[in-house]
């Protein structure tokens, strides 16, 4: 699940080698943080978050195959988490 959220966004980020992946396994809820250049924010995002809701639905489809609950935020580099 995680090399489909890389796909993802890797196709739409300009900066594929400023992108950082924090993912944090609690039992079966994994939580993926991706970081991205500032300039990358709207082409990940999308138009009314159109494309990050696209990768959400995605991973909420392929999650119950394997049985854990993913979380997907997607911050710009330097905002305070």
């Amino acid at each position: 699940m995680i090399e489909l959220i890389k796909f993802v966004v890797e196709s739409f980020a300009e900066h594929v080698d400023e992108i950082d992946y924090k993912i944090e396994e609690n039992g079966n809820e994994v939580n993926v943080t991706v970081t991205l250049n500032d300039s990358d924010m709207g082409k990940v995002i999308g138009r009314q978050g159109k494309i990050a809701k696209a990768l959400r639905t995605l991973v909420h489809a392929g999650q119950q195959k394997e049985n854990k609950k993913y979380t997907i935020e997607i911050r710009e580099r330097g905002e305070k988490e």
